[in-house]
């Protein structure tokens, strides 16, 4: 049974004399549940081995309220992201689309950036607003904004570089550029493409240093970010910041937005969507009090730990609202662990936070995007139930689309995937390829169990070149750590996937449809002399 489908009840027959049948009900009756509220939780920098349902051999932090949630649901163990870092993936999810046929060819959306979202993209809280839902948006955006900074006070926002600067201040002039940009509307985020509220931090580790409500900041920047701030895995470049701005009270405020939007919308007659792109674990590591050293492993851990805790108010609400038996809740990741968080001291404790996995956040091995993922649906999804087929977080529109009996247009949800059979139980593949890139660009194109990434290295942080062998072949059912490189053994396949890769650039969608256009020329791989000199 599917919310939002009409169920026709069953009509059983009665045969009588002569041969005249009468049905037993005087009436067929038809019901249709109501569409679902739909919970869409995203963390930030969680990696697979992280949660602890996902790596019981070899993780070593708890996680009793993500496992929970995989107890009441189903568990994908083959789910990515669409990069090894944060905005492409944020893209992909929102849109259904790859992020690598926008100019984000490699890398995030730069400080100040503009919209990587335009106006005209369907995203999924502008579809599910086409059937009455109240859609927020409530934390990390980190895809741009179109800042009202005026040409000529762009250096009155440039920051310290990465790290802090005890002689840095703000000056008079200073100010009155930023209490002329700060004090504008600012177009170009969450609540022009689909949503009905916003309330985040854009980016934590970023200026500006204040809360973003809607289209506006809370509050006008005056001063430099204390360089307090700056240390061990804080925040990283030092610019404008609302008096008195802390870091520890991100996460928490961001969970309370998120508990008051459910108990509110709860009680109207209209569904709701909540897309909850937490800051959280991602660096500043900005564990609160009650949270320290309760890992015993590092202040990561500890972060990890209180990630699941919010985790935890947010399902807690969605129980206490009476609404949880008609409420989807997704939780999943933008990419995987960081390995500047301690990784390497981690490990020697006996946490590997990528578990089996090859690589890390930023890397187009398994480490850098395969990713925790896990749907609760009450009454759809069977509780503890464990899906090994491949899926894709841009299979998030498509899914959506289908649960809520709407058509995607031609330009729309090109690179989604219905979910909707694997929630029922169906165990077959609903898509034959998925790409996945790291942080340089380098894409990773999944068929089956091959792999293919067409570059020496990891295109992230864990590089390992080899040169002697230009292009990688893994069979992930053999070797999920990606240890042994079949490309020389196997130069048909080889072709094979390259030409996979080609198409599915050339065709501007990897769904059944019209051919789309790619906003840019996508960079090939593997990079020629004369490819790399074009960019």
């Amino acid at each position: 049974m599917l919310f939002g489908f009409p169920q026709i009840r069953c009509v059983c027959f009665l045969l009588l004399g002569g041969g005249i049948m009468l049905p037993s009900l005087l009436v067929a009756e038809q019901t249709a549940e109501p569409f679902p509220n739909i919970v869409i939780i995203y963390a930030d920098d969680l990696g697979f081995g992280d949660v602890q349902c996902y790596n019981r051999d070899r993780g070593k932090i708890p996680t009793p309220n993500i496992d929970q949630l995989a107890s009441q649901g189903m568990r994908f163990t083959d789910a990515h992201s669409s990069s090894g870092v944060c905005s492409p993936s944020r893209y992909t999810l929102l849109t259904g689309r790859y992020h690598w046929r926008t100019r984000l060819q490699s890398g995030i959306v730069g400080l100040w950036g503009a919209p990587l979202i335009g106006p005209e993209r369907l995203t999924i809280g502008g579809l599910a607003k086409q059937r009455g839902y109240r859609t927020a948006c409530i934390g990390k955006w980190h895809l741009g904004w179109n800042w009202p900074i005026a040409p000529g006070n762009k250096k009155l926002f440039a920051t310290s570089g990465y790290g802090g600067r005890k002689d840095l201040e703000a000056t008079d002039e200073h100010r009155a550029a930023w209490q002329e940009t700060f004090s504008r509307p600012i177009s170009g985020g969450p609540v022009d493409v689909g949503f009905d509220d916003y309330f985040g931090t854009d980016v934590p580790n970023w200026p500006p240093y204040c809360f973003l409500e809607n289209n506006r900041t809370v509050g006008i920047p005056s001063e430099y970010a204390k360089v307090e701030l700056f240390e061990k895995n804080q925040a990283s470049q030092q610019g404008p910041a609302v008096e008195g701005w802390s870091l520890e009270p991100i996460l928490p405020a961001l969970g309370e937005r998120a508990v008051n939007f459910i108990a509110r919308e709860s009680k109207t007659p209209e569904p709701y969507l909540i897309f909850l792109p937490l800051t959280a674990p991602h660096t500043p590591l900005s564990v609160n009090a009650d949270f320290r050293g309760k890992s015993g492993l590092n202040l990561y851990a500890d972060f990890v730990i209180e990630t699941d805790a919010i985790v935890g108010h947010v399902l807690e609400a969605i129980k206490k609202s009476g609404k949880a038996n008609n409420t989807l809740v997704i939780f999943t990741s933008d990419n995987g662990c960081a390995p500047y968080i301690g990784m390497a001291e981690l490990e020697a404790k006996g946490h590997f936070a990528s578990g089996p996995l090859r690589g890390a956040k930023s890397d187009a091995w398994e480490g850098g995007h395969r990713v925790p993922f896990i749907v609760r649906w009450p009454r759809v999804t069977v509780p503890g139930s464990v899906c090994k087929q491949l899926v894709h977080q841009a299979d998030l529109m498509a899914t959506l689309a289908a649960l809520l009996e709407l058509d995607l247009p031609a330009q729309a949800g090109e690179d989604s995937f219905n979910l909707l059979p694997l929630l029922q139980g169906v165990n077959a593949p609903i898509r034959e390829n998925a790409v996945s890139t790291g942080m340089n660009g380098l894409p990773a194109l999944r068929k089956g169990d091959w792999k293919y990434i067409p570059g020496p290295g990891s295109g992230g942080w864990s590089e390992n070149r080899d040169q002697k062998m230009p292009v990688q072949l893994y069979h992930l059912k053999n070797d999920i750590g990606e240890k042994e490189n079949l490309s020389s053994k196997e130069p048909d396949r080889v072709d094979e996937m390259q030409n996979i890769l080609e198409q599915l650039i050339i065709n501007g969608r990897s769904t059944p449809g019209e051919m789309q256009a790619n906003d840019v020329e996508v960079r090939r791989y593997p990079r020629s002399p004369e490819r790399a000199n074009n960019k």
